[in-house]
Parts: structure tokens; sequence; C-alpha cells
């Protein structure tokens, strides 16, 4: 095996960052594309909010789907995390803080619900306090 076999790498060997041929312009323009698509979503979410001309009972529900579509946005254009072979770490890294995060919420409302039931009437609480 000769030393310049050695210095060859394969390029899902590389980390991020450590690219050999480094090209600013398609990596400059999904940054643009993104920001584009997250002004674009946040407009339309002001615009959702401030307006008569969408159903009211609707504006929740088009609010949630327009923060899932900017969540999916930043996910894509600026973490850069696909499914692809070499981002299997980074969608693990994301799938264990969501379920992190839904355990903390989870837990907190559960919590919340359990107090709240567990609770004496605000009466025997007043006589507690004399």
């Amino acid at each position: 095996m000769s030393d310049q076999s050695h210095d060859l790498h394969h390029p899902a060997d590389l980390a991020p960052g450590e690219e050999e041929e480094v090209r600013i312009g398609p990596r400059l323009l999904g940054y643009v594309v993104g920001l584009g698509l997250a002004i674009l979503l946040t407009a339309t979410s002001f615009f959702v909010a401030g307006t008569n001309l969408v159903w009211q009972p609707s504006i929740p529900v088009a609010l949630v789907v327009l923060a899932i579509a900017q969540m999916g946005v930043h996910l894509v254009f600026f973490l850069h995390i696909t499914t692809g072979p070499d981002n299997t770490n980074n969608v693990m890294a994301l799938a264990f803080g969501l379920l992190i995060v839904f355990l903390v919420i989870g837990g907190s409302l559960w919590i919340m619900s359990n107090l709240n039931q567990n609770m004496p009437p605000m009466d025997q609480i007043m006589q507690m306090q004399r």
C-alpha cells in the first residue's frame, strides 16, 4: 500500500465542514432559499393571525401547520438534517431530543392534572391558612 492511497478519503468518511472541495455557490443558494421560505412562512403566519379573510375557527390550525412547516424549513435548510446515510447520527439526535421534549411536556401535564385532582377544595385551604 502506498502513502497516496492512504491520503484518499471516501466522501462518506468526511465530517461536515471537512469537504475537500468546498463550493460556496450551492451552499449559499440553499441558505438563501431557506431564508426566503422562512420569511414567507413567518409573513403568512402574521397575515393569517391578523386578517378577517380567514375563517376564524381555522386560524389555530393554520398557525400550527405553518409552524410545523417552519420547523421543517429550519431542519432541512439550516441544520441540514436529512434522511441520507451520512446523517444517521443527526436524525437519531433529533429523535432523542424530541423524545425528551415530549416526556417533559407529557410529564408536566400529567403532574398538573393529578395535582388539580388531589387538591382539597379552596374553602379547606383557606381554613388551613388561618
